[in-house]
Formats: C-alpha cells, sequence, structure tokens
C-alpha cells in the first residue's frame, strides 16, 4: 500500500493534533470532572468517547462525506440535544452524591456512572458537534491531498489522531486524578461539587451552543 504522506507532514500533522487538543474545550472539561470525582480509568473512558468521536468525523471528512453530515442535520442536532439531557443528567446525579474516597475507581459506588457510561459522554460530546467534520475537511488538505487518499494514509492519519487526542486527553484525565489523591477526603464533596458543576456547564452549553453563537 502507497503512502503519500511525507515523514514531514505526519509530524507537522501530529504536532497540530496535539496543540489543538490541548486547548480548553468541552472535552476537556468532561475528561478532568470524571477523572476529578470517579479517577482515571473514568477519564480515559471519556478520552476514548472523544478519539472515537474524532475518528468518525476524520473519516466522513476524508472520504467527502460532509453532505451526508449536512443532509443529516436534524439527526446530528437530536444527538447534541441528547448529549446536553445526558450530560445534565450526570451532573446533578453527581451533585447528589456522596463523597468518594480518593484512591479507587469503584464504578460500583454511590453516583458513579457506568465506564460505558462515561465512554458515550465523551462519545456524544464529540458527535454533538457536526461542524467537526467541516473542520477537519478545511484542516487535513493542509498535509495532504484529499484526491489522492490511499489506504496506507487513512490508517495512519487515523492512528495520529488516536495517539495526538488520545494522549493529550489521557494526561488532562491523569493530572486531574492525581489532584484528587493528593488534595484527599476531606475535599471530596467540594471536588464531587465542582465536577458536577463543569457537567451541566458543558449540557447547557451544547443544549444553548446555536442560540449563543448566533446572538
Amino acid at each position: 500500500m502507497d503512502l503519500s504522506l511525507g515523514p514531514a507532514s505526519i509530524l507537522a500533522l501530529t504536532a497540530s493534533m496535539i496543540v489543538l487538543s490541548a486547548l480548553p474545550s468541552a472535552s476537556v472539561m468532561a475528561v478532568t470532572a470524571q477523572s476529578a470525582a470517579f479517577g482515571f480509568r473514568h477519564g480515559a473512558a471519556v478520552s476514548a468517547g472523544v478519539v472515537a468521536g474524532d475518528l468518525i468525523y476524520i473519516l466522513l471528512a476524508i472520504f467527502g462525506l460532509s453532505l451526508l453530515v449536512d443532509a443529516m442535520g436534524g439527526a446530528m442536532e437530536a444527538i447534541r440535544y441528547l448529549g446536553g439531557l445526558y450530560l445534565i443528567w450526570l451532573g446533578v446525579r453527581l451533585w447528589r452524591s456522596a463523597p468518594r474516597s480518593s484512591d479507587g475507581d469503584d464504578e460500583d459506588a454511590d453516583g458513579a456512572p457506568s465506564m460505558r457510561s462515561s465512554f458515550a459522554t465523551g462519545l456524544l460530546i464529540t458527535l454533538g458537534d457536526q461542524k467537526a467534520v467541516l473542520f477537519y475537511l478545511g484542516f487535513l488538505p493542509a498535509f495532504m491531498n484529499l484526491g489522492l487518499v490511499t489506504t496506507m494514509d487513512v490508517l495512519v492519519i487515523a492512528t495520529v489522531a488516536a495517539l495526538s487526542v488520545g494522549g493529550v486527553k489521557l494526561l488532562y484525565a491523569a493530572a486531574a486524578a492525581r489532584a484528587r489523591i493528593l488534595l484527599g477526603t476531606g475535599v471530596a464533596r467540594w471536588m464531587n461539587r465542582v465536577a458536577a458543576g463543569v457537567m451541566l456547564a458543558v449540557g447547557v452549553f451544547l443544549l444553548t451552543k446555536n442560540f449563543l453563537l448566533s446572538s
């Protein structure tokens, strides 16, 4: 299989994705909130969901399926609203839950979501932004000719995205989980409240995003 991407393009693409992934965003807030409240594994699960959503949009952009996303505008809006409501529900649940010990990742603890739930959080946040495929449609041509993409190119881009985006989000998750352990159980309730507030804020943002951007 031929590879049209050169080493310089791959390095530039990797560096760009790392920088963009590190910028403050709804996904970063969700990752840190889940890690701070429930431990590293939950933050990692949210990160995996974010990566999965990014890969879906990257593939749509590479194969020129942005028109499909436009045609599915109603469905994509529904996903965004579903994600917003889901995050608000998680935030309320976390706010009302009892504080947990700071040295574990117990998904059976009071108020703790399942790993599937944490993964869904990251996936819904990413899929809730259908403009992401348009971003990738404008971003990727800076590094390659989308009309000459090979199977190997797709594999390389997917790998770069998974490692770059996933790696940065995992660093956020690890930092939040570490802070959770260092601060100890004495501030566990406040950490729960902060994490719940972040979840609620992200959920409300997803629900009101179009209104905020148009005003």
